[in-house]
């Protein structure tokens, strides 16, 4: 059966890609839930795709560590323990502090100026409740401060952690009053950012990714047994 959500437009970015950025999409948003087998058949219906377009971004978030295949089972979507969660969030903290920093230091006014509106969509999509649109808006955040770094490779490893993250984002922000502080943290990064304060940008960086993973890691502890 088709899937609206899932439908791709066969035009501009290459039909793999579109598939990829759906599944990420229906990962990031709950969809498809971890420890959840991905049958190559019903996507392919879900998508409206062929096969090989399926396949082809299988393998590639697969790459990405959101997809693991077993065999005689094939693909499913990933599982964190808590352990690599921990992990994670460490890393992720300290790679984006350092954006935090350059972007501060290094930042064209027309990068902050992207950023606080990226700040306000963020804003505005989280009082129409989690969903997509608060996944893209919150990615699009993220996608400022590391093109305001201008450090290539840190966004690099940050695109990876953030696949990774995806898995787990969903249930940071739809823990009881988390939102609520997200957009309060992510204002006080934009804000110094804005006053070319490089370690208090830093600082309330870290600052946001800590309270996250402080939910995300309590809710993993809670809930698997992992």
């Amino acid at each position: 059966m088709v899937d609206v959500e899932l439908q791709v437009a066969r035009q501009n970015a290459s039909l793999r890609v579109q598939v990829e950025e759906r599944l990420r999409q229906a990962i990031a948003t709950g969809k498809f839930k971890p420890g959840q087998r991905l049958v190559e058949r019903e996507l392919c219906e879900m998508i409206g795709v062929g096969r090989t377009s399926v396949r082809e971004a299988l393998r590639q978030l697969e790459a990405e560590g959101l997809i693991t295949s077993f065999p005689h089972k094939g693909p499913v979507v990933s599982i964190i323990t808590y352990e690599e969660a921990a992990q994670l969030y460490t890393v992720r903290a300290l790679l984006e502090g350092f954006a935090g920093q350059q972007f501060a230091e290094n930042g064209t006014a027309e990068d902050i100026a992207t950023l606080q509106d990226a700040v306000r969509e963020f804003e505005a999509s989280a009082e129409s409740g989690v969903g997509h649109r608060l996944i893209a808006a919150k990615n699009a955040f993220y996608d400022c401060l590391m093109d305001g770094s201008k450090n290539i490779f840190v966004r690099q490893m940050l695109t990876s952690l953030h696949n990774r993250i995806n898995l787990l984002r969903m249930t940071s922000m739809t823990q009881p009053g988390r939102l609520k502080h997200s957009i309060a943290e992510i204002k006080e990064i934009a804000e110094a950012i804005q006053n070319r304060n490089g370690p208090r940008a830093a600082a309330a960086c870290k600052h946001h990714i800590d309270m996250a993973a402080k939910v995300a890691l309590e809710y993993l502890r809670n809930n698997t047994s992992g």
